[in-house]
């Protein structure tokens, strides 16, 4: 509460900074008139979207659990309730333009945001922006590291699609097509960001205790690895069907870029794992230095691959990059805890995913479409992950109550 005055003055200003900066480059690249406006709204719904994030920190700060979920769906809630309405509730079946979306997300951000703010008053007191110089320097001397790490992982994570529109005849459409899968693995990726958001407080009461970060570090890897690969595994062999299931035009050619995606997923859950670890330890200069790193090597993947695989070869370059920096995530947490690899931790898992895959290779030889596929799996995949001792039952009890969380 001290600081939050100053706090919500500093994001103000850094706020019409970045509006700012956004607009230029906008018009550096070309944008104009429609292309400029729709940029603009989205800037903004990114600074109210940030701000709710920023509010429901200091709500799940206080421990406000039931708040901090209830706002953590309140937009999408609201989004849905709105761009219903813009569908189906109008009497007229005119079309449904973009930047009615745009202007849905900014009224739902902007509803949830006031709730925020009515909450937090409540705890701390009627609160204003205001600017302290001495709290934001403060502020910005020990966030900057984090949000260094941010801004780097944007750039690999964000680049490919621009990179496709611009360097390419047809880009535009080339960038629609990595764009049918890029939305899957997008929405696929609030799983490793909810776990990342369980792990983190953990890993930090137990690193402050003194704690071994070893057993709960393997139990989430092996979770992490055993969701991700069984999406991987199904997406691989029914790329298209899913594909089919939300498009009409270009499915043959997202499907490839989609199966390649997921592939990367896989490297995204384990960085969440040992990313996480490592924020927690306070690593943040290393990991700095990995995310410039992967930044370097993504761009110049995509610099050689685009021209040559359009789409494809853009996922192909972000498949690179993610199994790339997850390994060298994992490289440093191990270096950093001592973690220990052998053979017979890595014997379940190999023999887990050689029995899930040739139970998926089975299912798509003898016919079976995405939705009996989908269900063998969900049944087939926590039972391989049992049977082969990829996971246990009472050892994740066991670690689950000695990490304080039962």
């Amino acid at each position: 509460a001290e600081h939050l005055g100053g706090i919500l003055g500093l994001r103000a200003i850094l706020g019409l900074a970045y509006g700012a900066l956004l607009l230029v480059v906008g018009l550096v690249l070309g944008y104009s008139g429609a292309q400029l406006a729709l940029l603009a709204v989205l800037g903004l719904n990114q600074l109210l979207a940030a701000t709710l994030l920023f509010l429901r920190s200091n709500i799940a700060g206080r421990q406000r659990f039931a708040e901090d979920s209830l706002l953590s769906v309140l937009d999408r809630a609201l989004l849905i309730g709105i761009c219903a309405w813009l569908l189906w509730g109008r009497s007229s079946g005119a079309a449904f333009p973009i930047m009615w979306f745009a202007w849905a997300q900014t009224a739902a951000y902007a509803l949830a945001v006031l709730v925020a703010a009515v909450l937090v008053a409540r705890r701390t007191g009627r609160f204003i922006a205001r600017w302290d110089r001495r709290s934001i320097i403060a502020v910005v001397r020990n966030s900057f590291p984090y949000a260094l790490l941010v801004l780097l992982m944007s750039f690999y994570y964000r680049t490919d699609m621009v990179m496709l529109e611009r360097m390419l005849p047809d880009g535009a459409v080339q960038a629609g097509i990595y764009a049918q899968g890029f939305r899957f693995f997008e929405a696929l990726n609030m799983f490793g960001f909810l776990v990342a958001g369980l792990l983190l407080p953990m890993f930090s009461r137990m690193l402050a205790r003194g704690e071994a970060v070893a057993p709960l570090t393997g139990l989430a890897i092996r979770l992490m690895l055993c969701a991700s690969l069984a999406v991987a595994v199904l997406v691989a062999f029914h790329a298209r069907a899913v594909m089919d299931l939300r498009y009409t035009e270009h499915t043959a050619e997202s499907a490839p870029a989609f199966a390649l995606l997921m592939g990367g997923f896989v490297g995204v859950c384990i960085s969440y794992v040992f990313g996480t670890l490592l924020t927690a330890a306070g690593e943040l200069r290393s990991l700095n230095r990995l995310a410039a790193a992967a930044m370097v090597l993504n761009i110049g993947l995509n610099l050689v691959l685009i021209p040559r695989y359009h789409a494809f070869g853009a996922a192909l370059a972000g498949l690179i990059t993610q199994l790339g920096s997850a390994l060298a995530q994992a490289l440093l947490a191990r270096r950093h805890f001592a973690l220990r690899c052998v053979w017979a931790d890595a014997r379940p898992l190999l023999l887990y995913v050689l029995l899930l895959t040739a139970g998926m290779a089975a299912l798509w030889f003898a016919g079976a479409g995405l939705l009996w596929s989908a269900l063998a799996l969900a049944i087939g995949a926590p039972t391989l992950a049992l049977v082969t001792g990829t996971l246990s039952l009472p050892r994740l009890a066991d670690i689950l109550k000695a990490s304080g969380t039962r």
